[in-house]
């Protein structure tokens, strides 16, 4: 009898153990038997799933409009030799606009994003699975202070190297690579001279379109500490789902 009285008192308080390392306000509130599951949370996480998907679709829009113009620069530029080859570079000074547009929707999208991943590692995970640890204990006060003070989480650079890593970066070489054909194959001269806008010589237009391309290469693949959520950006986790 004692042995057995020991070995309860002992799975009791292993048990009490486990409930002091997890939030007991996990949960609460969440899927009440009064309320169901339209509990203010749940709306909660719907609205900010819609936003998220809303600022989304935004961004696909940009890059949309990016591809088709493109498009039709490129196909322009190489219906006739008689063509200007610096309408490619007029295309491009427009992508990089919508680069930087583009990144600034980014930003705001991160804002949504960054919530949801915190309710779902810290709220639905752990309803979930209530025997694993948070990760962060302050997260409701974290996300508290987010909803009282709105702020971005991610910085302009860090933004735009995001998006040129995905998308912008490779519209960049389709567009480089198509100048240089056009300037070498489709001209009349020979190039360097070939490249030439108006009085601007084209060893100097063609230097400021290689510099620009190395400057957009460091930008999107120097090394950094990436703060933007829910992206799969370490190594490690593009690994393991293979």
């Amino acid at each position: 009898m004692t042995d057995h009285s020991s070995d309860e008192r002992a799975g009791e308080e292993t048990l009490d153990d486990d409930h002091r390392r997890l939030d007991p306000r996990v949960g609460a509130g969440l899927l009440d038997r009064e309320m169901g599951p339209s509990s203010a949370m749940a709306h909660l996480y719907r609205g900010e799933i819609h936003r998220m998907k809303l600022w989304r679709e935004r961004l696909d829009r940009t890059t949309n409009w990016a591809v088709l113009l493109i498009a039709a620069v490129l196909t322009w530029a190489f219906s006739s030799e008689a063509n200007p080859h610096y309408v490619i570079l007029v295309g491009h000074a427009a992508v990089v606009m919508f680069l930087f547009i583009e990144a600034r929707r980014y930003r705001a999208y991160d804002v949504w994003r960054s919530r949801v991943r915190k309710l779902q590692e810290h709220v639905w995970a752990v309803g979930l699975d209530p025997n694993q640890d948070l990760e962060d204990s302050d997260w409701r006060e974290e996300l508290a202070e987010d909803y009282r003070t709105p702020r971005l989480q991610i910085s302009t650079e860090e933004a735009i190297a995001h998006r040129l890593r995905r998308v912008y970066f490779p519209i960049f070489t389709v567009l480089n690579g198509a100048w240089l054909l056009r300037v070498t194959a489709f001209a009349g001269t020979d190039w360097p001279a070939s490249a030439a806008v108006g009085t601007i010589p084209g060893t100097v237009v063609t230097a400021i379109v290689a510099m620009s391309y190395v400057g957009a290469l460091v930008i999107c693949c120097r090394p950094r500490t990436w703060h933007t959520r829910g992206e799969l950006l370490d190594e490690d986790l593009r690994q393991n789902g293979e």
